[in-house]
């Protein structure tokens, strides 16, 4: 019987998700629903990008190796993790009442032509009235909302992936 919780099996269900997640955001969202996605809404595909990337790197090699193993799941939790914090802000930002949404910016491309980096973020993170407004929703949840069911559900299954690599291998029945 093929077991769907396996190290390698996990790691292909990330990589999947990310695919489906980024399809998502690119076919439907921009291209279909014609929604342009904010300074927010791109880092958090960066997150998952990385997420899937050390996904894709796991599931392909199939490291035997413990602490292969781990470097691997700490790139996959730092991109998974990134983008949880950032949907998690973006939350806040649409939740805040319409006098204290900050002012709508320059774009993100126009910060990173003339800004240090650590200012773009600094610029991201502060977030602007574009990262406040809801454009569409499912279920009555805004696109973050949904990320960020999406990422926590993530940051559940990088749970069950560190389960995986440091369970204690059980001895093998001598028969």
């Amino acid at each position: 019987m093929l077991k769907l919780t396996t190290y390698r099996n996990l790691q292909i269900f990330l990589v999947i998700i990310a695919v489906i997640g980024m399809s998502f955001a690119l076919f439907f969202l921009q291209r279909y629903m014609g929604s342009s996605p904010c300074p927010l809404c791109i880092f958090q595909r960066i997150g998952l990008i990385i997420m899937g990337s050390f996904a894709l790197i796991a599931a392909l090699f199939n490291p035997k190796s413990k602490a292969v193993r781990l470097v691997l799941w700490l790139g996959s939790l730092a991109g998974i993790g990134w983008a949880t914090a950032v949907a998690g802000r973006h939350v806040w930002l649409q939740h805040l009442p319409a006098d204290q949404v900050p002012s709508c910016g320059p774009g993100l491309d126009y910060w990173l032509d003339t800004l240090p980096i650590l200012q773009v973020f600094k610029e991201v993170f502060a977030g602007s009235g574009e990262c406040a407004s809801v454009e569409w929703t499912f279920m009555g949840l805004s696109i973050p909302e949904q990320s960020l069911i999406l990422f926590s559900l993530l940051l559940v299954v990088h749970g069950l992936i560190l389960w995986r690599i440091l369970r204690p291998v059980a001895p093998s029945r001598l028969a």
